[in-house]
């Protein structure tokens, strides 16, 4: 997911994905340890994506939004 598509959704849809998110690197975790992940990015790509929406979330709390 880029900056720009979720600077796009409002505050709570970013809070919901970033939920989401953390579920689902749960999951890929679990998956992780029992060897039954085939992609072993897809916990990068799910870590950087929930970086991005918190860093998106503080920036909007340091602009006063």
């Amino acid at each position: 997911m880029k900056a720009a598509q979720i600077r796009d959704l409002r505050p709570d849809e970013r809070l919901e994905k970033l939920d989401g998110l953390q579920r689902r690197l749960f999951e890929l975790r679990c998956q992780a340890v029992t060897e039954n992940l085939e992609n072993r990015h897809a916990i990068r790509d799910v870590r950087r994506d929930i970086a991005r929406i918190k860093t998106i979330i503080r920036q909007d709390q340091l602009k006063g939004q």
